[in-house]
């Protein structure tokens, strides 16, 4: 006993100062009120000042606990604040920003100086242990599993649990018989083997049971089916719609349905705390109607009716809910306590089957609300005859003169004359509304077009009085302040011309266009409404538009050749003459529209008014080039080859131009005669040494009569005087190339390439040299070349793909996309690796996309590669709707189609018949 006192006698000593609780098993230590002692509030500031007294020291006073924070003190605190003063407190400030930024240095780096020596005397424990941490990276795996678990550190032994617990009779005899077997047979089984004894003689009849069990089961199905009478208690079902209905069964989750019943409380608390709010009976009656509970949602509905019979709204979904002949006795009722809502009397009309039973509700309708617009447009609507709709119509307005719509309903049902007097009327009781003055015009314009027997002239003069009759009317509102902006008009006009009644919409314009823009700006304003206007498919606005700007702008040629180019687009061959017939009228030098006027009348097959109009364009401009070449293609397409060679003589005389001495010259060549042709070239050159063009005919016409030395002569003596033209250089290296010399053409081309460096055309020639000679891997080191010099060039990218293996094609392809800005050529290559891969809609839409602009649509390789394409996986309207798009392109580049275009043999070609050519040219 003494010993356990002597061991236990620490519990009476007082603990040590830094003894923690629990400190071993992982606590940490804390202070608590009784370490401290009972919290007291500290002496107040008169205790201090008087204990201060005691001591003969003198308070603390704060020198600025008097002062204003808004006004100064001191010698000059009476003072106003001056600009002066201003500049000696921003001279101050500055003198102390120096005089800071002087110590900056100094202060910062002697406060460096003592965090580095706070951090050496009192690092962080952290830092202490950073050098371990670091350690722990060579710990290997089984170092790491050696390291021991943390144990009992109080060293007290704990009680172990050492109960036990009889086992039940019941395991025992049953692990006892787990592993016996049973060898004999009980009683019933010793009776007769394995037969089951019956009773007394009875037997069981299984044909009946199953006999009575089809029959249970038929007439269960002769119910269901609806084909056996049956007492009442038999629900009758569609066995057809069965399966649907199962199916449109939702089944609802368990957080559905505990979203249904929190809604379900809120709504039930919504409806008892405010009984009057309509939309929170509608609310809760939809609830319990998503959540299949009709009974609950008709019960509720009923009583938002009796607390809120003034809204229509309750009165409306509570005939929603319930069938045909209950929502027709609701809404009886409902309009006993709302009878002027409109919505109440349609519910009710819609629910009728019969019309006459809608139109007598709507009668009694209208006799209750007779100012709804709405009710007299459903009873009209409902009468057949045309007769009785004009009745009602005539009742309408007299009940409701302001409602437009009633107005200009009944001047379509009336004759022209009459409606004409019911326009007058309708205006006089609305004349703010500019559709009665819109409506009064289109029906002007209808009565003017209606009588194709009319004479011309009349019809004129009544055409005439749907401009001043919107004229006025523009006026008119105007003057009632009625004031509708230019994108207003603009979308009556086109809603006029969609209407059909295109001189509606063309006096609307002349009255209305010019609103509301600046007179500088004009022009730009009327361009762009016009092409607005067309994007829009409104091409008669847009006429309109032109036609008026035309007017004011009537010397603009360009203004005349959009007015042409619209409509070419969507006129006829009759608007599109006289549209140009007057712009060469105004316009009459205007080069442009007299060639435009002439080719639209050739191509219509009057040549002779093709060649009036040229004989007058030379009149208006006797040394235009475009229209002597112009006058020279004419004759000479027609088979009149000595008048055009007279005219080319006539146009070198005149003119004297250098493009037509090279037409001159290429006419003889044409014609076979090189000798001609040769002169001609030759007197051109004396005149103008620096065109490059006859340099290269020269060249062309000695390489036709196999002469190469002279076409070498012609072409060297060329790029001394073009260095610059790319052409050149390309003949005189395929000159080389077919004279069999390709080191002299290689040569060649690496000159060009000094004197015009980054220029892809020659970096493709150079490749093709390489390609051609046998020298594959130098065309590839050739490629990458020009690649680096020209990195955003289509063709030399194009070439890069097809020099790639097939399977890194499309992703070579990906990167020239990316390189070239979605280069024309690129597009179309990209399209024939998709044809290469038979995906044809892919391919089909690649092709269209390159030939998207106006620029893209030039290239006629393009359009070979597409015909080509649609020739063998198209269908012949495919094919067609190629021709036809590259016809109306008209383009006049590519390497291929040049070749094709420039050759002698195929002279005065269409695009129809040299489009299949290239085409079929094309590898």
């Amino acid at each position: 006993m003494a010993s356990n006192k002597n061991k236990l006698a620490f519990l009476s000593m007082p603990a040590p100062a830094s003894y923690v609780a629990g400190l071993g098993r992982g606590a940490s230590g804390f202070t608590t009120r009784s370490d401290i002692g009972p919290a007291r509030e500290g002496p107040s500031a008169e205790v201090i000042a008087e204990a201060q007294a005691r001591r003969g020291e003198e308070p603390e006073i704060d020198p600025e606990q008097f002062q204003d924070p808004d006004n100064e003190y001191g010698l000059f605190a009476g003072t106003t604040y001056e600009q002066d003063d201003e500049e000696a407190d921003k001279i101050y400030d500055d003198v102390d920003q120096k005089m800071d930024s002087r110590r900056r240095a100094r202060r910062e780096a002697r406060e460096n100086a003592e965090l580095a020596k706070h951090r050496a005397e009192r690092p962080k424990i952290q830092q202490q242990f950073a050098d371990l941490k670091r350690g722990l990276a060579v710990v290997t795996d089984q170092e790491w599993e050696s390291i021991p678990e943390v144990g009992n550190l109080t060293r007290k032994k704990r009680r172990k649990d050492d109960r036990t617990f009889v086992v039940p009779d019941s395991i025992i005899v049953g692990d006892r018989t787990k592993s016996e077997y049973e060898n004999s047979l009980d009683t019933r089984q010793q009776s007769s083997g394995f037969e089951t004894p019956a009773d007394s003689g009875a037997m069981t009849n299984f044909v009946a049971i199953g006999q009575a069990r089809d029959k249970i089961l038929s007439l269960k199905l002769d119910q269901i089916s609806g084909t056996a009478t049956t007492s009442g208690f038999a629900t009758s079902v569609d066995p057809k719609g069965y399966l649907t209905s199962l199916n449109s069964v939702v089944l609802k989750t368990e957080a559905e349905i505990g979203d249904i019943k929190r809604a379900r409380m809120l709504f039930d608390s919504l409806v008892k705390s405010n009984p009057k709010h309509a939309p929170g009976w509608i609310a809760a009656a939809c609830l319990e109607e998503h959540a299949g509970r009709m009974v609950a949602a008709r019960k509720l509905i009923k009583a938002g009716c009796e607390q809120c019979p003034k809204s229509d709204d309750v009165w409306l979904e509570a005939a929603r809910l319930h069938n045909n002949d209950d929502a027709k006795v609701i809404l009886a009722n409902a309009v006993q306590h709302v009878g002027q809502s409109v919505k109440i009397w349609l519910a009710a009309a819609d629910l009728e089957q019969d019309v006459k039973a809608k139109k007598r509700v709507l009668r009694k309708a209208l006799e209750n609300i007779p100012n709804s617009v709405r009710l007299w447009k459903e009873t009209v609507n409902l009468e057949e005859s045309a007769t009785d709709a004009r009745i009602l119509l005539s009742r309408a307005v007299e009940v409701i003169p302001l409602s437009v719509e009633l107005w200009l309903a009944l001047a379509r049902l009336e004759t022209p004359e009459r409606a004409k007097a019911v326009l007058n009327k309708a205006r006089k009781s609305v004349p703010t509304s500019h559709e009665i003055w819109i409506a009064a015009g289109r029906l002007l314009e209808q009565g003017a077009m209606g009588d194709p027997d009319k004479p011309l002239d009349t019809r004129n003069k009544e055409l005439e009085m749907v401009d001043k009759t919107i004229e006025l009317g523009v006026r008119e509102l105007r003057r009632h302040q009625v004031l509708l902006t230019r994108e207003q008009w603009l979308k009556e006009a086109e809603r006029c011309e969609s209407d059909g009644s295109p001189r509606t919409c063309e006096a609307i314009i002349k009255a209305t266009v010019s609103m509301e823009v600046e007179e500088e700006d004009r022009l730009d304003t009327w361009v762009s409404d016009a092409e607005s206007a067309e994007s829009r498919s409104m091409v008669g606005t847009a006429r309109a538009v032109l036609a008026y700007a035309l007017k004011v702008f009537p010397d603009q040629r360009n203004l005349w050749r959009k007015a042409a180019d619209l409509e070419k687009a969507h006129g006829t061959k009759e608007s599109l003459d006289a549209v140009l017939s007057q712009a060469v009228h105004y316009c009459p030098q205007a080069e442009v529209l007299w060639l435009m006027s002439a080719k639209e009348k050739w191509l219509a097959g009057d040549v002779p008014a093709a060649r009036e109009v040229l004989e007058k364009a030379f009149i208006a401009n006797p040394e235009s080039e475009q229209i002597w070449l112009a006058a020279v293609k004419l004759e000479a397409e027609n088979g009149e080859l000595g008048v055009a060679r007279e005219l080319l003589v006539r146009a070198r005389t005149v003119a004297d131009t250098e493009r037509i001495w090279m037409k001159s010259a290429v006419f003889e060549r044409q014609q076979g005669q090189y000798a001609a042709a040769f002169e001609t070239v030759s007197a051109a050159l004396s005149k103008f040494p620096k065109f490059a063009k006859l340099y290269m005919i020269q060249g062309q016409i000695h390489q036709m009569q196999k002469n190469y030395t002279a076409a070498r002569a012609s072409y060297a003596v060329g790029l001394k005087a073009c260095p610059k033209e790319i052409i050149l250089w390309v003949l005189a290296s395929k000159l080389e190339e077919l004279d069999g010399k390709s080191i002299k053409a290689r040569a060649l081309l690496e000159k060009g390439r000094l004197v015009n460096p980054a220029n892809e055309i020659l970096w493709a020639e150079s490749v093709g040299v390489e390609e051609r000679s046998g020298g594959a891997a130098q065309a590839k080191a050739m490629l990458a070349r020009g690649l680096q010099e020209c990195p955003s060039s289509g063709l030399l990218w194009s070439m890069s793909i097809w020099a790639e293996p097939r399977p890194t094609r499309k992703s070579r392809s990906v990167d020239a996309l990316k390189k070239s800005k979605d280069n024309p050529l690129i597009t179309c290559t990209v399209a024939r690796l998709f044809w290469a891969e038979r995906k044809i809609e892919k391919a089909r839409q690649w092709f269209s996309r390159s030939v998207t602009t106006e620029q893209d649509k030039d290239i006629g390789d393009h359009w070979g590669w597409w015909l080509k394409f649609e020739r063998q996986h198209g269908t012949p309207e495919y094919v067609e709707e190629v021709i036809k798009q590259c016809v109306a392109a008209e383009p006049h580049h590519g390497p291929v189609w040049q070749v094709i275009a420039k050759d002698d043999k195929n002279v005065g070609k269409s695009p129809k018949e040299l489009l299949p050519m290239v085409a079929d040219a094309l590898q």
